[in-house]
């Protein structure tokens, strides 16, 4: 099975959207945007918190004050220093001039930092309204942005509609052999939460065959707990103890993603299971 990753820390924000074509814009006669383009793609080499970076992308839009591109570049800066007043306000430039291309970066950054959940869903759903193709990737290529739709409507209370979507996206997914590396393990929470607790254990399994996590066994646990069986709910307990320990656990460096869990919260479950006498 292969997984999408993306190696967010040596290329933050930057990998997913693509490029422009300066020369594209040439060909077709667009030489105010081929003289921002050029301009703008003089920030090569210069950090993006440093002055020459600003600047530059400061004089491809005094060029084209319409120039999608340098309204997102600029932004980076903004987002990563934690001024998001900013950020937002470039960022909605970007998406005004372009927003097949910026709609669903937009929406996951309203995901992943906000906690916007109201706002991400509206930017896929605008983005899959826009397209007659797949609307792709997260920013940090971890989920398919239907299954990060998905996670916003589990966020607001919505379940049901989570399920469905997480369910038809895995579905698709599975088709192309190309499933996210938290997938499985979402949806067996969801059904968790539902109390579907069969299916719950059916996708934990999938998970782990694909990516074992200390989420997973732990709500794998939880899941055997729920159904009265005391020997795996421990059994499980200690395999997310043990794979916590070895790192191999739910992480991000930029957030904390939907559905993780903490060492403190295996040994709680643990302590738990032994005050309760499941030995």
């Amino acid at each position: 099975m292969k997984y999408f990753y993306f190696l967010i820390l040596l290329f933050p924000f930057s990998s997913v959207i693509a490029q422009p074509n300066c020369e594209a814009y040439k060909y077709y006669g667009d030489t105010l945007k081929y003289e921002a383009c050029k301009k703008a793609m003089g920030i090569k080499g210069h950090y993006q918190f440093s002055k020459e970076y600003q600047t530059l992308l400061d004089e491809s839009i005094e060029i084209d004050p319409t120039f999608d591109y340098a309204y997102w570049a600029k932004s980076i800066a903004y987002l990563k220093s934690g001024d998001f007043v900013t950020w937002k306000k470039l960022i909605d430039k970007a998406v005004e001039y372009n927003p097949k291309e910026y709609l669903g970066y937009r929406g996951w950054c309203r995901y992943q930092f906000f906690r916007d959940y109201k706002g991400a869903i509206r930017d896929i759903e605008k983005l899959d309204n826009f397209v007659d193709y797949d609307i792709g990737q997260s920013q940090n290529g971890t989920y398919h942005l239907n299954i990060a739709k998905g996670l916003c409507y589990k966020a607001i209370g919505e379940k049901e509609k989570a399920i469905a979507i997480l369910e038809k996206q895995i579905k698709l997914n599975e088709q192309e052999n190309f499933i996210g590396v938290n997938d499985y393990l979402h949806l067996g929470v969801l059904y968790l939460e539902t109390e579907k607790f069969e299916k719950a254990i059916e996708l934990f399994i999938k998970q782990s065959e694909n990516n074992e996590l200390a989420e997973n066994q732990y709500y794998l646990a939880l899941t055997y707990k729920k159904l009265d069986n005391l020997n795996e709910y421990k059994s499980c307990l200690e395999k997310a103890k043990e794979l916590y320990i070895a790192g191999k656990k739910m992480s991000d460096p930029y957030s904390n993603p939907m559905d993780k869990i903490y060492l403190e919260n295996i040994e709680n479950e643990i302590k738990t299971a032994y005050k309760n006498g499941y030995n």
